[in-house]
């Protein structure tokens, strides 16, 4: 656990002794968990028949004003656990018939899921591990993910460095994702999937399209594409829902319209995109925020 106690495990690098206090995330050294689910609104390759075994994670090294997590993410709410519990909860999920292990906003607990997946493995896990981050890491933390996650499903949220600290307080958001991005890429590789269809490895990057940022997603979209051309998934999500603080700016203050939204599906088909998720309907809805009651911590989900 050296690692937390001059904590440089995200871009922050803020040097906290998180044996003694918190860092900017919210965390000390205690891994703290706010639900373990069965949950069926992941895409389509990472559900399955019963869902992918999500483990929400509290706390969060960004600061998204418009987080629908918010309750978690910003407000510490959680149970904390230790390694061994957490192994177990691994075991649990596997043993729920869970499509993967799906770990939500992990990154400030690396070490700890690291050491909880070693106990896991050594006493049966086999299922897939999905990093379910914001994209915003470090590469030496992703580097130590290289022999433990399968699936890499990180966000791209900004491509203006402006956006980003207006809206996360996340400087050099871009610079800093795309990185780890294409370590996640070196590490997983190409998207493979098995035969009834559900992703065994690689990477899809998920962007959220905001209200009156639709140019900035098609940067996002082309860059990925350029990048990786068919070698990733790209999911592009229609669910913005103006929540915790967004009434505090206005041009993200509503709902997201369908011409935005259809032009940003539009350009990526344009530039010759194939991989990639979209959402129908109405998605942008409180309802799909889950309910962060701390299930399947020490009790059945």
């Amino acid at each position: 656990m050296n690692l937390l106690q001059k904590c440089e495990i995200c871009p922050r690098r803020c040097k906290v002794d998180r044996t003694k206090f918190v860092g900017f995330c919210g965390a000390n050294d205690k891994i703290k968990i706010a639900l373990v689910s069965l949950h069926q609104w992941e895409e389509p390759c990472l559900v399955g028949t019963h869902g992918a075994g999500t483990i929400f994670f509290a706390n969060c090294n960004l600061r998204c004003c418009f987080c629908q997590n918010y309750e978690i993410s910003q407000k510490n709410y959680g149970v904390e656990v230790d390694i061994n519990r957490l192994a177990e909860i691994f075991l649990e999920q596997q043993s729920r018939n869970a499509a993967n292990i799906d770990l939500v906003t992990p990154t400030h607990y690396v070490p700890q899921i690291i050491e909880a997946l070693k106990i896991a493995k050594t006493n049966g896990l086999t299922l897939p591990i999905v990093y379910n981050s914001n994209g915003y890491e470090n590469l030496e933390t992703i580097e130590l993910l290289r022999d433990y996650v399968d699936i890499f499903l990180p966000d791209l949220k900004y491509f203006d460095d402006e956006t980003a600290i207006k809206y996360s307080a996340a400087p050099n958001y871009f610079e800093i994702a795309t990185a780890a991005i294409k370590k996640m890429f070196e590490i997983v590789g190409a998207v493979k999937f098995d035969e009834i269809g559900q992703l065994k490895c690689g990477v899809i990057v998920r962007h959220l399209v905001l209200p009156s940022y639709r140019h900035e997603s098609m940067k996002i979209v082309e860059w990925l594409y350029k990048t990786f051309g068919d070698k990733i998934y790209i999911s592009l999500m229609n669910q913005y829902t103006p929540m915790f603080n967004a009434s505090k700016y206005k041009k993200i203050n509503r709902q997201l319209t369908t011409f935005e939204y259809n032009s940003v599906i539009n350009y990526a088909v344009d530039i010759g995109i194939k991989n990639c998720y979209i959402q129908y309907g109405k998605t942008a809805s409180k309802n799909f925020v889950p309910n962060f009651d701390c299930s399947g911590v020490y009790s059945k989900p």
